[in-house]
């Protein structure tokens, strides 16, 4: 089964689970692996899918070992599993991130759809991952809105900065990338 019929069978199959229109595409993917420091360190993944950018963190020389992908959907996870042998695959929400001991986490990489979830599930998922991140460690996120995805009370209270990306046109529908980071402890 592709990435895209496997997505599709999802879709029909799971409408509240997989929201999106379409899988990522490559050049999402590669702009989300680029964001990623340098160096050695942890990438987690959350709401890893079909693994457009699992693959595209693992083109770019992160070692299979050191990525650790959070997904709730059984059909991605198995397609996950065999599709990157040694892949760390948790089934498990994203708010549950802190539970299993990932350390030396230098990115968290999101493709959860925040833009629609209500403010304390953001803030849950985002505070563990800060929690998570080593000093200096980015959660990067992508989006199709025109605004950051997360929302401004849980920027603030986190004290959270963030950069864009340009608009990958060659994603369905366009989308752009934020890399957040600490400003301050909070």
């Amino acid at each position: 089964m592709t990435d895209l019929s496997l997505f599709l069978n999802q879709v029909a199959s799971r409408p509240r689970e997989v929201v999106a229109l379409a899988p990522s595409s490559r050049a999402l993917a590669r702009r989300m692996a680029e964001a990623v420091p340098d160096g050695p360190g942890v990438v987690v993944e959350l709401g890893a899918g079909t693994g457009k950018i699992t693959a595209a963190l693992l083109n770019a020389g992160v070692p299979v070992e050191a990525v650790h992908s959070f997904e709730i959907n059984p059909a991605f996870c198995d397609h996950l599993e065999r599709a990157h042998p040694g892949l760390r695959v948790y089934r498990d929400r994203a708010e549950n991130i802190g539970r299993h001991g990932i350390a030396d986490v230098k990115a968290v990489v999101s493709g959860l759809p925040l833009l629609s979830m209500d403010q304390e599930i953001q803030r849950r998922i985002v505070g563990g991952t800060f929690d998570l991140l080593r000093p200096g460690g980015l959660f990067i996120q992508f989006t199709y809105g025109p605004v950051p995805p997360v929302r401004k009370a849980v920027r603030d209270e986190m004290s959270l900065g963030w950069t864009r990306s340009e608009t990958i046109w060659g994603n369905l529908p366009p989308a752009t990338s934020y890399s957040f980071y600490r400003r301050r402890a909070a």
